[in-house]
């Protein structure tokens, strides 16, 4: 018998992949690129324009972006809580002083003002108390002097007051007044009045010291005269205690 032969499957037919379009069409319009302009070339009307427009943007950035640099830069020199000059704000203005008396000769004096009997208001009234106090404080230092001088607050109840264009006879009246103005100042708290008072050393200003040096005298003037108060408050409770006890002796002799 003939053997006959396996019959081979047929191969499926492959289908064939369309050929790529020789010009694919542009998906997005573009604008056409502004031919550059050459040296001595005139742009045109409508590229002048656009120009002219990014330039008007970019500056506008600019100016947006000074003014943020300077909010923060006044917001980091300033306390929050009496929107004074904090410490770094002072020493800042501290230093361009410094250097202005050294170049121009004129003349000026530091004031370290200190409260007395603050401790007590946070004691026995609370934070949010001697918050109220040091507020009213920086408002007396403020009006009490002029708008050339600088007051600052270096932290807790210290504060500071450059003066300028004074003698130290002028300075040390100065220094006087602010004790009194702040001792008359009355602070209403809820139902409370809140008094306080204040001590405060001079310094006349060195052109040829550093800030550090300057502020380091002043807060010793300070305690200086926080220990001459203390010592006359003494004498005089002394004297009027002797008073007392004399007078009740006198009444007891009649």
């Amino acid at each position: 018998m003939t053997k006959r032969k396996a019959a081979r499957p047929q191969s499926k037919p492959v289908a064939s992949r369309p050929a790529p379009a020789k010009h694919a069409p542009a998906r997005f319009a573009q604008e056409p690129a502004a031919a550059p302009v050459r040296a001595g070339q005139t742009p045109s009307r409508p590229l002048a324009m656009r120009l002219a427009a990014e330039v008007e943007r970019l500056a506008a950035q600019l100016a947006q972006s000074r003014a943020k640099v300077s909010d923060l830069e006044a917001k980091i020199e300033t306390d929050p809580l009496t929107e004074l000059l904090n410490r770094r704000g002072f020493e800042r203005e501290l230093k361009r002083s410094l250097a202005y008396l050294k170049r121009y000769g004129a003349s000026a004096a530091l004031l370290f003002v200190d409260l007395d009997r603050f401790k007590a208001v946070n004691d026995r009234h609370g934070h949010a108390a001697g918050d109220a106090v040091l507020k009213a404080v920086a408002a007396t230092l403020t009006r009490n002097v002029r708008a050339s001088d600088v007051v600052a607050r270096l932290g807790g109840d210290e504060f500071v007051v450059l003066l300028w264009n004074v003698t130290g006879t002028a300075a040390a009246a100065k220094a006087v007044a602010l004790e009194h103005a702040i001792a008359a100042e009355s602070v209403r708290f809820g139902a409370t009045t809140l008094d306080v008072d204040a001590s405060a050393g001079v310094a006349l200003v060195a052109a040829s010291e550093t800030p550090a040096d300057l502020v380091a005298r002043a807060d010793a003037a300070m305690y200086a005269r926080k220990r001459e108060k203390n010592t006359y408050a003494r004498k005089r409770q002394k004297n009027t205690s002797a008073g007392t006890r004399e007078a009740a002796a006198s009444a007891a002799r009649r």
